[in-house]
This record gives structure tokens, C-alpha cells and sequence, in this order.
């Protein structure tokens, strides 16, 4: 990154509500129905058809806004975004715009030098239109030979959570999504789905003199649903806005379409501001106004949020495990682990990797049957210990019959199988032997494969290398 030049990054972040039912209408609120077979005359916009907002998801935002430290608006409007796009049935889309429902909070992300601070400036509800099929191999709008339109998701109950410019580097603006994200699942507000579209976020980049405050022109990456490429994507236009200005050229505001695997973001149009929006209050629907004591019953729901988590946890382990347990969804089960007797290293490493490898809601777990495995790790076989953490979630999971499963560990078990693996790899052994070292591992692994993975690791590494150096 160059030193003369400061990114400034703000984003806008996307996220499906769970609600049973849309956003102003009845329909259901779900994903992978048959295209087109959860919409009604209200989503589609018939003539005639009114909005009828949806309670449920209006105090889901609101618990949101209060998550994010936001001010909750003792009134808060809707109003009418006008444009034009075929995943927009009404020409329109019921939003919020000056009188948003929360705004001025703040997210603090956790780093391993300290919290980084970043902005809210709103969260506010509204519809999301519908979803564009693009007809291409990616499934992407670059190479598309054409779009057809989903209306299923129009309608479903968004909210919008726009930051502070307040982001300058890549991985801030990964960390900061990934820990709202988490925010989201556990205030089950949303499944937040990357890969289902359930939660999508947009950025804007751009660059200035490093020092000055100035807010140069912006370009805007639309619709990503991947942390890393959100990184990716921020990296590369930071890149290429330091070119064109290094090279006496200009900035265009404009929005762009990350590909992933390619070096250029072709544009998709001019990047609009809001006066091309025309917002006017939504003339169908009244104001909101929250009662005080519903605001303060969904601040009571509110618990300890995975950034204070972070830095609690990162107070025994170090910040890199607190970071992975917490936004990996594991740290509860982690504490559970530890509550129960096993070692708090122990227990993150395994939680972190094989755990995690096995695919196991982490929800579903038996703590002080896993427990017992995680203390016995290095005396039962790896396939045994894999094995139970793959069942660790089933009901009625228990860790004796894994415990039972001891490692090899007796030398004369072990000899003659060792013996056998070196006699087969003759001209290893004499390589060994003449300094390459590194065919340690090939004559361990040929060991751990004869004895179908029951041998204990550490006594065939000690044997094999007493028997190739003839001590």
C-alpha cells in the first residue's frame, strides 16, 4: 500500500430479516421456493394493492439499531425511492430516507493493537426488490446473454446498515463485516447467508493524500456476498485509484462489478446520488413512532455482544483464538469446553480445526462428553478422535467407546512394523542416513498407514529414527 496515499471506505450492508412474512404484505418470507410461487397483489404492485407494515420486523430493527448503539427515532418515516429496474415491480421501493428508524451508532471491531471505531450512520427498513437470474456460466450480470426476474424475494423485509467513511484499509473492512455478521445471527434477526444473498453489502472506495481529510470521489463495488472479496475487490480499486491519480487522470463516480478471478471491475453505470432517487414520504403508510417500553424490552434482550466476547476471551487466549471462536460461532461452546475441565488452548485448537472440519452445529453438543475426548487428544487414534467429533452433536453422544481406542504406544508392537517399512524403502533409508532428514516424515507416515492410524505419533517418530540411525 502506498504511504503517500489514504483509502477512505464506507459500506452499505444488506440484511434479510427472518420474519415469517414479508415486508407490507402476507406473503411468506422464505428462501427456495418455486420462482414466482410467494407473491401476491401487494408485492407485485397491482393497482389498488396497499402496503401493510410488518411489526415483527420493525422491532427486529429496532433491536438491531440498539445492538449498534444507535439513537431510535421517536419517529421515523417511510418514503418512496423512485427508479426504474426490472426487479422493481412499483417503479419504487418503500425505504427510509431522512427520518430513518436508528442511525448515529457505532461498532467497535476488535484488533489485536486495539478497537477500531466505526461509524453508523443508519440502519433503516425497507423491501427488497427482486432477484435478477442472470442467464451465464457465472450466473453473474458480466457475460449474461440474458436476465430473468425471481419476485419470490421482493417484498422481504431489508435492512440497511450504512457506515461512516470511517474504514481505511481492506482487512478493517473484513473484520467489521464478518463481526456484524455474527451480531446479526446471534440476535436472530437473520440466518445471514452469504452464499443465499440473505445478507449482501456494497463499498465505496476512494483515495486522498495521506494527511489531508478531503473526501475525494467515490466508486462503488455493488452486491458482494464474500468477505474475502470484498477485500479483494477493495484492494484492487485502492490500487487503481492511485494509478489514475499518479497518472494525472480522474477519479469517475461510478459503480463497478467485482469479478472474481479477474484484474478489472467493468462498470454497470454511473454511481446515482439521492436527489436521482426523488425520495417523497410513502403517502400509504403513517409514521412510526416506538413506544419507549418496547424500546427499552428489546435493549433487555440484548446480551454480551461478540465484540465485548473478543476481548474478554482474548484475556486468556490470545487475540488470533478469541477472533476465530467468536466469529467462527464457537466460543460458547468453547467456554462450556473449558467449564468442564479441558484445557482452554487444548480445547480452542480442536474447536478451530477439527471441530470445524467435522461440520457439527456447535449448538447440538454434549460440552462434558467432548470434554472428555478433548483431554484424552493424544491417546486415541486420529481416525477415533475425528470420528467422535463428527458424532459429537448426535443425541446420546458419548466419548467412552472413543476413549476406549487406546494408541499403540508399546515399542514392541511397533518395532517390527517399523522394521518392515524401512526394509521396503531401502534407498530412503541410505538417503536418511546420508543427512536428508526430511524423509523422517516419509518413513512416520508409511508407519501410521500399516498400523491403520492407531500408533502413537510420538513413540514411532522416537523408534523410527533409533532404528535408521542403529542406535
Amino acid at each position: 500500500m502506498s504511504e503517500t496515499w489514504e483509502p477512505v471506505i464506507g459500506l452499505e450492508i444488506h440484511v434479510q430479516l427472518k420474519t415469517e412474512t414479508k415486508m407490507f404484505c402476507r406473503c411468506r418470507n422464505g428462501f427456495g421456493g418455486g420462482p414466482n410461487t410467494q407473491t401476491c397483489p401487494v408485492c407485485l404492485a397491482f393497482p389498488g394493492a396497499l402496503p401493510v407494515p410488518n411489526r415483527r420486523a420493525i422491532e427486529e430493527a429496532i433491536k438491531l439499531g440498539l445492538a449498534l448503539d444507535c439513537t431510535i427515532a421517536a419517529r421515523a418515516v417511510f418514503h418512496r425511492k423512485n427508479y426504474f429496474y426490472p426487479d422493481n415491480p412499483k417503479a419504487y421501493q418503500i425505504s427510509q430516507y431522512d427520518e430513518p428508524l436508528c442511525s448515529n451508532g457505532r461498532l467497535a471491531v476488535p484488533t489485536a493493537d486495539g478497537d477500531v471505531t466505526i461509524g453508523i450512520t443508519r440502519a433503516h427498513l425497507e423491501e427488497d426488490a427482486a432477484k435478477n437470474v442472470h442467464v451465464a456460466a457465472s450466473g453473474r450480470l458480466h457475460g449474461a446473454t440474458a436476465t430473468l426476474v425471481d419476485f419470490n424475494r421482493c417484498g422481504t423485509p431489508l435492512i440497511e446498515i450504512v457506515t461512516e467513511p470511517d474504514i481505511h484499509d481492506a482487512d478493517t473492512a473484513k473484520r467489521f463485516l464478518q463481526l456484524l455478521r455474527q451480531t446479526v445471527v446471534e440476535l436472530d434477526l437473520s440466518d445471514a447467508e452469504l452464499e443465499k444473498g440473505s445478507m449482501r453489502f456494497d463499498v465505496n472506495v476512494s483515495v486522498r493524500p495521506a494527511g489531508s481529510g478531503e473526501l475525494r470521489t467515490r466508486t462503488e463495488l455493488k452486491n458482494m456476498n464474500s468477505f474475502n472479496f470484498a477485500a479483494k475487490g477493495i484492494e484492487r480499486e485502492i490500487a487503481r485509484q492511485i494509478g489514475i491519480y499518479e497518472a494525472g487522470g480522474e477519479v469517475q463516480q461510478e459503480t463497478l462489478h467485482f469479478v472474481p478471478g479477474e484484474e478489472d471491475s467493468p462498470p454497470i453505470r454511473s454511481k446515482e446520488e439521492a436527489q436521482d432517487y426523488r425520495y417523497f414520504p410513502e403517502p400509504d403508510l403513517v409514521p412510526v413512532h416506538p413506544p419507549a417500553a418496547l424500546v427499552e424490552r428489546l435493549r433487555a434482550e440484548i446480551g454480551e455482544l461478540p465484540g465485548a466476547r473478543i476481548g474478554r476471551i482474548a484475556d486468556t487466549l490470545s487475540f488470533y483464538d478469541a477472533d476465530v471462536l467468536v466469529t467462527g460461532g464457537l466460543d460458547r461452546l468453547w467456554s462450556a469446553l473449558v467449564g468442564a475441565g479441558a484445557d482452554a488452548k487444548e480445547a480452542a485448537n480442536v474447536l478451530s480445526n477439527q471441530f470445524v472440519a467435522a461440520g457439527v452445529d456447535p449448538g447440538t453438543v454434549n460440552a462434558a462428553e467432548l470434554a472428555k475426548l478433548v483431554a484424552a487428544r493424544a491417546e486415541i487414534p486420529r481416525a477415533a478422535f475425528d470420528e467422535a467429533l463428527s458424532k459429537a452433536g448426535d443425541a446420546g453422544f458419548a466419548a467412552g467407546p472413543y476413549l476406549e481406542q487406546k494408541l499403540v504406544a508399546d515399542a514392541g508392537e511397533l518395532d517390527p512394523v517399523i522394521e518392515r517399512v524401512i526394509a521396503a524403502s531401502p534407498g530412503q533409508a541410505e538417503q536418511f542416513r546420508s543427512g536428508k532428514e526430511g524423509l523422517l516424515g516419509f518413513f512416520v507416515g508409511q508407519v501410521m498407514k500399516e498400523t491403520g492410524g492407531k500408533a502413537d505419533p510420538r513413540i514411532v517418530n522416537e523408534r523410527v529414527r533409533a532404528k535408521l540411525s542403529g542406535t
